[in-house]
């Protein structure tokens, strides 16, 4: 048997920063430390932290009044900085500045009094959180590409559109199509604006599809992202799995198979691929890893300072 590991995978640069923030601000600080939301989606990172004296909390309303608090990298609207704010909460925002040239965007889109669509899906925190930053008024919510033929605006109108960062280029270009075919006047974000680690890691797993027969994606339930590789995986016509730990893998699905190709979501700790490889090796003697460089092994945000929670 051989294992391909996906050339980009686990940790993207967002999600390194906001964790880091709140190991920096544990160390600092020490518990309770208040997380708005989690702070990635991950079980093992949000459970790890919680044993540690960090609480998470879905309510801004939850907080002690001055206590300390992240916001998640998924961004947060502008109401909860205003009510964290009045609470005079110590308050760092965690969230991914790929997120935050989003919310930029919607924020100009408003100021020009367009209507602003926003592609993701509806209830996802940093949908949620984009939504914020769009007046009322002019914000409409699409899923699908049938969503579209819904919109109720005149078709001259010019239109500015945006998408949660955790879909790739291939999901929503069909989608894109659809509103310039509709709406002429269409506007939408800078090509440097799109998440450069959602596009690669699905097509990593493309990669993975033509040489493994079998793909095992390492993530979250709730993970967006996660969720997505599996679906690629599988979009390529090739058997695809998602676990959240290693110990969830059913080894059957390893019968008959000779490459197996593994990979994880940008919130998932190298350490579970590490477990998951080990568990193969224990059930199917000797195997074969081969890794490749990572094209994002440069890639580093600037980690804001936690002067703030002073």
């Amino acid at each position: 048997m051989e294992i391909f590991l996906a050339r980009s995978q686990g940790f993207c640069a967002g999600v390194a920063n906001a964790v880091e923030m709140v190991e920096q601000a544990l160390e600092r600080f020490g518990a309770p430390l208040y997380v708005y939301h989690e702070i990635v989606h991950n079980t093992f990172v949000v459970s790890d932290f919680s044993g540690r004296g960090v609480v998470f909390v879905d309510d801004i309303d939850e907080i002690p009044e001055g206590a300390r608090v992240i916001l998640s990298a998924h961004g947060v609207p502008p109401e909860v900085i205003s009510s964290a704010k009045k609470r005079n909460l110590k308050f760092v925002d965690a969230t991914c500045p790929l997120v935050t040239k989003v919310h930029k965007e919607a924020v100009k889109f408003s100021f020009q009094q367009r209507p602003t669509i926003l592609i993701g899906h509806k209830g996802h925190q940093e949908l949620i959180g984009t939504a914020g930053y769009v007046n009322p008024k002019y914000l409409y919510i699409i899923e699908n590409e049938k969503d579209v033929e819904q919109l109720a605006i005149p078709s001259d109108t010019p239109i500015g559109y945006l998408t949660q960062t955790t879909l790739s280029v291939d999901e929503t270009k069909g989608i894109i199509a659809k509103l310039k075919r509709k709406f002429p006047k269409l506007e939408g974000p800078a090509r440097s604006d799109i998440c450069y680690a959602t596009q690669n890691r699905q097509d990593s797993v493309k990669e993975l599809a033509r040489v493994c027969d079998l793909i095992i994606i390492c993530g979250s339930p709730n993970s967006s992202n996660s969720n997505r590789l599996r679906e690629t995986g599988a979009n390529e016509g090739v058997p695809s799995y998602i676990i959240d730990r290693a110990e969830e893998l059913d080894l059957s699905v390893l019968n008959g198979k000779e490459r197996i190709g593994i990979s994880s979501g940008a919130s998932v700790p190298r350490f579970i691929v590490d477990e998951l490889i080990e568990r193969i090796k224990a059930t199917n003697g000797v195997v074969q890893v081969h890794s490749f460089e990572n094209p994002e092994k440069n890639i580093i945000f600037k980690l804001p300072g936690l002067e703030a929670l002073v």
